[in-house]
């Protein structure tokens, strides 16, 4: 993994472990709250604790002329990818959902083809196919298979626009820290969530505290913390050769799963696992990314990597 120091290694195992512990915090907390509200009472956790750290470390305030740009990424990133998911789940089986978003990463290196003119060699998108089919082996594992309903396609437009948020990201990651673009993202998510929180201030004292917890657990850890280092990690990468790193998600949560809910996975679930992982090292061993002519807006900063950190 070109440009990965142990710093940006650790972001990453944390960002997939605390990622694939989310869904475990989604369940618990959709008990008590609205998809609606689940998400927005998430992100004003999260709002508050990067409001926190903004005011110790002093961010830079966005340019004028980036301000729209970082509105769109707060919207489709944070606002519609999470109102859509959590809506989906509320009708899609747990094995078609998790096969829809773990289609994100091969929408990333196609729109990252084309916008970042970043190229995967022939091996690298057989790699990214290899890792697809083995989150389609866990997802057909898992107990209910997979079917899809309507609001599958709600679950597939969530995971395409995970894709565009991580291109937008990378082309922001030029001119700010991954604090600061995380910061200023979720902000203008949280903010555009507000129109649908209806009830919700009814609903945070009716609830109990073990799913209000676990969206306060969302919001720290799944939500601020890992936007952050999942930024941090993607500023040392190509966009889509980094994104097939995510299908190591789906197997993790089923370990967690395991670990904590008593959820004991099938022998196809274990199968699927390792053919993902070895997709995955096909992409990040022999599917080298080859830059074709990137933009000086879109090349990383050392000094804002520096201040990131």
């Amino acid at each position: 993994m070109p440009r990965f120091t142990s710093r940006t290694l650790v972001a990453l195992a944390f960002t997939l472990v605390v990622w694939a512990s989310a869904f475990a915090g989604i369940r618990a907390g959709l008990h008590a709250y609205s998809p609606a509200n689940l998400a927005i009472l998430r992100f004003l956790v999260a709002s508050l604790v990067l409001a926190i750290y903004a005011g110790i470390a002093h961010f830079r305030r966005p340019e004028l002329r980036d301000i729209p740009g970082l509105v769109l990424t707060g919207a489709i990133g944070i606002t519609f990818y999470n109102l859509a998911l959590n809506h989906g789940e509320t009708r899609v089986t747990a094995g078609a959902a998790s096969l829809l978003i773990a289609s994100t990463p091969i929408w990333t290196a196609l729109a990252a083809r084309f916008w970042l003119h970043e190229k995967l060699t022939a091996t690298g998108w057989s790699g990214v196919l290899v890792s697809f089919a083995g989150v389609a082996l866990i997802a057909s594992g898992e107990g209910e298979g997979i079917r899809l309903s309507p609001q599958a396609l709600i679950i597939l437009a969530a995971a395409v626009t995970s894709a565009l948020y991580m291109i937008l990201q990378k082309h922001y990651l030029g001119r700010y820290s991954a604090l600061e673009f995380t910061a200023y993202s979720i902000w203008f998510g949280t903010a555009l969530m507000l129109p649908f929180g209806n009830g919700l201030m009814h609903t945070l004292r009716d609830a109990p505290a073990s799913a209000t917890l676990a969206v306060i657990y969302l919001g720290i850890f799944p939500g601020a913390l890992a936007y952050v280092a999942w930024a941090y990690v993607l500023s040392h990468g190509a966009a889509g050769r980094t994104s097939t790193l995510l299908y190591v998600i789906p197997v993790l949560a089923i370990g967690i799963g395991w670990l904590w809910l008593g959820e004991v996975p099938r022998l196809l679930t274990f199968a699927g696992g390792a053919v993902a992982l070895a997709g995955v090292i096909m992409v990040n061993l022999r599917g080298r990314t080859e830059t074709l002519s990137t933009p000086a807006s879109e090349s990383v900063k050392p000094d804002e990597l520096q201040a990131s950190a």
